[in-house]
């Protein structure tokens, strides 16, 4: 599938500003209840290691650090503002605790062969603590050599010596958080780190010999223009990060708090941040980037563009991989994971997740055991949002069904798409065009039996 960004109109682009799902999973968080419980996650552990799964894939592990030393504006992370690093010596003892509580039930040693570090800011813990975090995590489980271990860095909060650290506890993979290089925007937002800094960083990095590296950045913040923009794009390109994670400010102050900081006035018009999108997506493929989806782009040669050439692309809560779809277990406060047919998530303020540990349970407050449908709907989903393809007959064989009589109703509604030149349907099966692959939400939401009304849709952010 090429690139072929010059093809997306502005007209399509627009016509799909709507909101959607990211799809990290399927159903998607906001489906999950309070009716499932710590018991029923502790089943799901236990049925894991008695074989249900007659040889379990390697695990994934998610470890959520919620702590920042300061408030970015635009945030909309669960995340503990505080300038007290004591505060993660206690909450490193909590994590052990759940550790502890996930080995009693899945065994010791079950091998890791994805860890990413995420929050809030990984890197307020100090180079001891995270040394311990590491080795709490290896005395639990095993982390399988060749492994993609990753970690979100705040370029304010490290420099050369504390890559060494990052290299030497085994990360491979680093994220620096960017947003926008321009002096204006980062002080609308408040997060000052001058592009001097960072690129910094990133040479020290590439000399340290980090596998990938990866940079976030966002358009639509305050002050932005589409011409600001493009001076980020093009110190983004001599950068030249393995990755790049573009994203979509969503301006919801009455869900995220931060973001009430933010004067209205400043932020772009709709047409501006559109602008922005086409440029971006002009701007990466004359650098030689290749959309990977889902705001994703990575250089031919970094394994994400690879694994997606090669049609081994998988998606779960922490975005694209190349590793095998496989369970996630999710640690610390607020972590979503997913375990056999089940997501659950933990409790989200610290104060009762604390208390289930303090009681001898596992932290989860809420998650969704999936049914028959949920599993038929998430297999062609996911297929859509990482190969941009469904077999039929692969369909069908998994899930012994009869797809054109399954989904009729879905096949209908996707004529439109069709008639736009996004997708194709032949007898064996339906093909995101390479014009659609920028607009695969909207496909893949076609599949979602949640999505009843725009009160649903307008949780989400916008799909392009």
């Amino acid at each position: 599938m090429t690139f072929a960004a010059e093809t997306v109109s502005n007209a399509l682009l627009k016509k799909f500003d709507v909101p959607g799902p990211r799809y990290t999973s399927f159903p998607t968080a906001d489906r999950f209840v309070e009716a499932f419980t710590a018991d029923d996650y502790a089943r799901a552990l236990e049925q894991r290691r008695a074989g249900v799964l007659s040889r379990p894939s390697p695990l994934s592990v998610y470890v959520h650090i919620p702590f920042c030393e300061s408030l970015c504006y635009y945030c909309a992370c669960n995340k503990i503002i505080t300038k007290h690093h004591d505060r993660a010596a206690p909450y490193l003892r909590y994590l052990s605790r759940e550790i502890d509580l996930h080995t009693q039930r899945l065994g010791v040693g079950q091998t890791i062969s994805q860890l990413h570090l995420g929050g809030g800011s990984p890197t307020f813990l100090t180079d001891a603590e995270l040394g311990e975090l590491m080795a709490m995590l290896r005395r639990g489980f095993t982390l399988a050599p060749g492994g993609e271990y990753s970690v979100e860095v705040d370029p304010r909060t490290v420099d050369a010596a504390r890559l060494d650290t990052l290299a030497e506890l085994g990360f491979n993979r680093l994220s620096f958080g960017v947003q926008d290089f321009d002096p204006a925007v980062q002080k609308a937002v408040h997060r000052v780190q001058p592009a001097e800094q960072v690129f910094a960083l990133v040479e020290a990095a590439r000399a340290r010999g980090f596998e990938s590296i990866n940079v976030d950045l966002i358009y639509g913040l305050p002050r932005q223009s589409p011409e600001s923009f493009d001076r980020t794009l093009a110190q983004v390109n001599e950068l030249r990060p393995d990755r790049i994670a573009l994203y979509a400010y969503a301006h919801l102050p009455e869900r995220f708090k931060p973001q009430r900081r933010i004067a209205i006035v400043e932020l772009p018009s709709g047409g501006a941040k559109l602008s922005m999108l086409s440029r971006s997506l002009q701007a990466f493929r004359k650098a030689g980037y290749v959309y990977v989806g889902m705001d994703h782009f990575a250089l031919p040669d970094d394994a994400l563009a690879i694994a997606k050439r090669q049609g081994r692309l998988h998606r779960n809560f922490q975005g694209y991989s190349t590793q095998p779809d496989c369970d996630l277990i999710g640690l610390g406060v607020s972590a979503i994971g997913r375990i056999g047919a089940t997501y659950s998530q933990n409790a989200k303020t610290m104060e009762e997740y604390c208390d289930h540990l303090d009681q001898g349970r596992l932290p989860v407050v809420r998650g969704l055991g999936l049914t028959r449908d949920d599993l038929v709907r998430r297999t062609v989903i996911m297929a859509l949002m990482c190969q941009g393809q469904v077999h039929f007959e692969s369909i069908e064989a998994a899930h012994l069904l009869e797809f054109r009589n399954y989904f009729a109703k879905e096949l209908q509604e996707l004529q439109p798409l069709i008639d736009q030149g996004l997708v194709s349907i032949d007898t064996s099966g339906i093909e995101v065009t390479p014009q659609g692959w920028f607009f695969v939400r909207a496909v893949a939401m076609v599949f979602d039996r949640y999505l009843q009304s725009d009160r649903t849709r307008a949780r989400f952010s916008k799909i392009i």
